[in-house]
C-alpha cells in the first residue's frame, strides 16, 4: 500500500505515504514525535520497548488496502484504563453549522450529556429536554445535547424544529460513542462539578412518546435527575459498572469510520462490508448497526433491515437496553 488516509481517534483524516513502513510519519499523524526515548507528547514519552506505534499508543487498526484508507480506534484495555480514573472525557464537537462547542466549557457545573440521533424515534424529544433543562437552571445544571449521526444535515431539521437553547453538537465521527462506552440512543450521562462520571449511559428518554417501545418511563429518569440537581442524591444506579468492552467491539469502531469515510466518496458497497464487519464484531451496537443502515441510504425506521435487527435484538433480552434507576 503506497498511500492511505489515516482516520484518527477524533475523526480526523491523515494523507499519509507508505506509512506502513514509516512508523515517524504514523506517530506524527496521530500526535506524536517518535524520539530515542519512546513516543512523546509535549512533557508526556511512551516508551516503545520494541513495540509498533500502534502497540505502544494502544490502538487497533482496521484497512481497506484496496480502497487506500484505514482507521483507529482505542483497543478495550486502553478505553478501560481512561473509564477507570473515572473523570469525563474531553468532547471538542461542531454544531449543525460547524461551529464549535465544547462539553468542557460547563465544566464546574453539573451536566448531563444526553445523546440522541435522527435515526432514532429521540429525535422528536428535544423539546422535552428543553422543558427539564429550564426547571433545573437554577441547580446548577447544564444540558449538553450530541447527535450522533453521520451528516449534520441529517441533525438539521430535529434541532431547528426544537430550538433548544442548550447546546447541540453533531458528532459525524462518533467520538461521543468511543468514549463514553455509548451503544445506543438516547443515553445519558450524568457528570459532576469536579468532572467526575458519577451516572454510566443509561437509556433514558426525553419524553414518553416512545414508552411503548422502550418501556422506560421518562419520569424515572427524570425524577432521579431532580433529587441529583437539588439534593445531590444519587440513584443505586450509579454505582453499577460501565460494560466493559471488548477489543471486538472497539474494533468495530475502527470498521465504522471506514465505512463512513467510503460513504462519504459514493462508494456505499465499499461501505457496506466495513459496516457488516462492524456489525459482526459489535452485535448489539445500535450506532453501529442502526446507524449503518441509516449511512447507506436504508430505512433505520421500518425497514426490513431494521425490522429484523429489532426481533433479534428483542428475542436476546434486549441487550443494553437497562432501566435508568
Amino acid at each position: 500500500m503506497s498511500r492511505v488516509i489515516l482516520i484518527d481517534v477524533d475523526g480526523r483524516e491523515h494523507d499519509l505515504s507508505s506509512w506502513l513502513d514509516d512508523e515517524s510519519a504514523l506517530a506524527e499523524a496521530l500526535g506524536w514525535a517518535l524520539k530515542p526515548e519512546g513516543l512523546c507528547r509535549g512533557k508526556t514519552c511512551v516508551p516503545l520497548l520494541g513495540r509498533s506505534v500502534l502497540d505502544a499508543l494502544g490502538l487497533l487498526l482496521a484497512v481497506d488496502e484496496e480502497a487506500g484508507v484505514a482507521a483507529v480506534a482505542p483497543s478495550a484495555e486502553a478505553h478501560h484504563r481512561e473509564a477507570a480514573t473515572g473523570k469525563a472525557p474531553p468532547l471538542d464537537l461542531q454544531d449543525v453549522d460547524g461551529n464549535p462547542v465544547s462539553f468542557d466549557d460547563y465544566s464546574g457545573q453539573k451536566r448531563v450529556l444526553v445523546t440522541w440521533a435522527s435515526w432514532c424515534g429521540c429525535r422528536h424529544e428535544l423539546g422535552g429536554w428543553q422543558a427539564l433543562q429550564d426547571e433545573l437552571a437554577d441547580a446548577n445544571v447544564r444540558l449538553f445535547s450530541v447527535a450522533l449521526d453521520n451528516d449534520p444535515e441529517e441533525s438539521r431539521p430535529w434541532i431547528e424544529a426544537a430550538n433548544p437553547s442548550y447546546p447541540v453538537a453533531v458528532d459525524t465521527a462518533h467520538v461521543t460513542a468511543e468514549r463514553y462506552g455509548i451503544t445506543n440512543v438516547p443515553s445519558v450521562v450524568w457528570v459532576d462539578e469536579d468532572d467526575r462520571i458519577v451516572k454510566p449511559p443509561t437509556i433514558a428518554p426525553g419524553d414518553d412518546q416512545f414508552v411503548d417501545f422502550t418501556r422506560i418511563s421518562s419520569e424515572q429518569h427524570h425524577d432521579a435527575l431532580r433529587r441529583w440537581a437539588r439534593e445531590g442524591v444519587l440513584p443505586d444506579s450509579a454505582n453499577a459498572e460501565s460494560q466493559h468492552r471488548t477489543d471486538a467491539e472497539q474494533l468495530a469502531l475502527a470498521e465504522r469510520r471506514i465505512a463512513a469515510h467510503l460513504q462519504r466518496r459514493g462508494d456505499t458497497e465499499g461501505a457496506r462490508r466495513h459496516l457488516a464487519a462492524a456489525q459482526d464484531l459489535a452485535p448489539w451496537d445500535w450506532t453501529v448497526r442502526r446507524g449503518g443502515i441509516a449511512m447507506t441510504g436504508g430505512d433505520p425506521f421500518l425497514g426490513e433491515e431494521f425490522t429484523s435487527f429489532w426481533e433479534e435484538w428483542d428475542a436476546s433480552g434486549r441487550p443494553g437496553y437497562t432501566p435508568t434507576t
